[in-house]
C-alpha cells in the first residue's frame, strides 16, 4: 500500500507485506506502547480487520492477530486491557472514511491462511537481553538463560534456601503471565515435561479461557521458578515483553529432548558485600526458626563457597 496513518497514540505505515506500527512516546501513551516503540506485523499474521465507533468521537481500526502468531499476545492470554492492545488504532470521527479504506485495503491482503491459528510465531517478539524487578527478586533473560536473583526484602525463606536461579530456555515448556493488575500476579517458568506444559506456553490461571491449571502447584512466592508482582514491581510494560520475548525462546527450542530441573546459579564469584547480607538474613531465619541447624550450616557452607 505503501501509505501512512496516523493515529492516537501510534502511526501505522503500510508496506507490501506488513505494516510497521511506530508508537507514540507522549506522556499520555501507554507505557507498553512506549516500551515496544514499534512492531512489524505481517499480513499473514493477521486473522480480519475491524472498524468500530470509540469513544469521545473517535473510531477504533483494530487488526485481529491470528491466534498462536503473536507471542506477546499469547504471553498476555487475554489479560490485557482494552487501552494496552497493540492491535488498536484510535483516530478522530472525522477520519472514518480514510479507515474505512485501509480497513478494506487490509481485508484485501489477507490469504487463505488467516482463519487458521498459525503454527509459529509470525511476529517478532521483544529483543533480549531484557530485565525486570519484581516483588522478591530480579529477573534477567539474556537469549539463552533465565535468571531470578531474590531481594532479601522481599523473598520467601524457601526461596532464600533455594538461592538464585538460572533457567536454560531449552529446559522450559512453557510461561505463565498473570497480570501485574490482578490479584496476586507473577511470572512462573514451566519446566518441560511437566502436566501443566500441554501446548508449549500455557497461559497463567486462574484465568478463564487460559486452558491450563495451577491447581496442587507450589505457591508463586514459594516457588523458586516464580517472581511475584506487587505494587511498582513487574508492570505490565515491563513484565510482558520479558515473558513474550522467553515464551518466543522457549518455542524455537522445544525440538530438543532436556532435562526439566532449575540450576542454581554458580562459578561466578559473588561480591563479599553481598554474600555478607545473605549470611545475616540467613542468620535471622535461622533465629527465627525458619531453617533447620542442617539448613543452615549446609547453606552458610555453599555462601561461604562463593567467595
Amino acid at each position: 500500500m505503501g501509505d501512512v496513518l496516523a493515529g492516537i497514540h501510534a502511526t501505522w505505515e503500510f508496506d507490501t507485506d506488513s505494516v510497521l506500527i511506530r508508537f507514540e512516546r507522549g506522556i499520555r501513551t501507554p507505557r507498553l506502547f512506549q516500551s515496544l516503540r514499534e512492531r512489524r506485523i505481517p499480513y499473514t499474521a493477521l486473522s480480519s480487520v475491524t472498524l468500530t465507533p470509540g469513544k469521545r468521537g473517535t473510531v477504533v481500526l483494530r487488526a485481529v492477530p491470528r491466534p498462536g502468531a503473536d507471542p506477546l499476545l499469547e504471553a498476555a492470554a487475554g489479560q490485557l486491557k482494552e487501552g494496552n492492545d497493540p492491535y488498536r488504532l484510535v483516530l478522530p470521527a472525522e477520519r472514518e472514511t480514510l479507515a474505512e479504506y485501509y480497513a478494506d485495503e487490509l481485508r484485501g491482503v489477507l490469504g487463505s491462511e488467516a482463519s487458521l491459528p498459525a503454527e509459529r510465531f509470525l511476529v517478532t517478539a521483544p529483543e533480549a537481553p531484557i530485565h525486570f524487578k519484581a516483588y522478591d527478586g530480579r529477573a534477567g533473560f539474556d537469549g539463552a538463560l533465565v535468571s531470578f536473583r531474590w531481594f532479601w526484602t522481599g523473598a520467601s525463606s524457601a526461596k532464600w534456601k533455594s538461592g538464585d536461579q538460572t533457567f536454560p530456555v531449552a529446559e522450559l515448556g512453557g510461561i505463565e503471565w498473570r497480570s501485574p493488575e490482578a490479584f496476586e500476579g507473577y511470572l512462573r517458568l514451566v519446566p518441560r515435561g511437566s502436566a501443566a506444559d500441554s501446548d508449549g506456553g500455557p497461559g497463567p490461571d486462574p484465568v478463564p479461557g487460559a486452558g491450563q491449571t495451577s491447581v496442587g502447584r507450589v505457591q508463586p512466592d514459594q516457588d523458586p521458578s516464580a517472581v511475584v508482582f506487587g505494587l511498582g514491581y513487574g508492570p505490565v510494560h515491563e513484565s510482558l515483553p520479558f515473558a513474550a520475548a522467553v515464551l518466543e525462546s522457549v518455542r524455537r527450542t522445544q525440538s530438543v529432548p532436556v532435562a526439566t530441573a532449575p540450576v542454581p546459579v554458580g562459578g561466578a564469584r559473588r561480591d563479599p558485600a553481598d554474600i555478607a547480607e545473605r549470611m545475616r538474613h540467613l542468620g535471622d531465619l535461622h533465629q527465627a526458626g525458619l531453617v533447620t541447624d542442617s539448613e543452615y550450616s549446609a547453606k552458610k557452607a555453599e555462601l561461604l563457597a562463593e567467595l
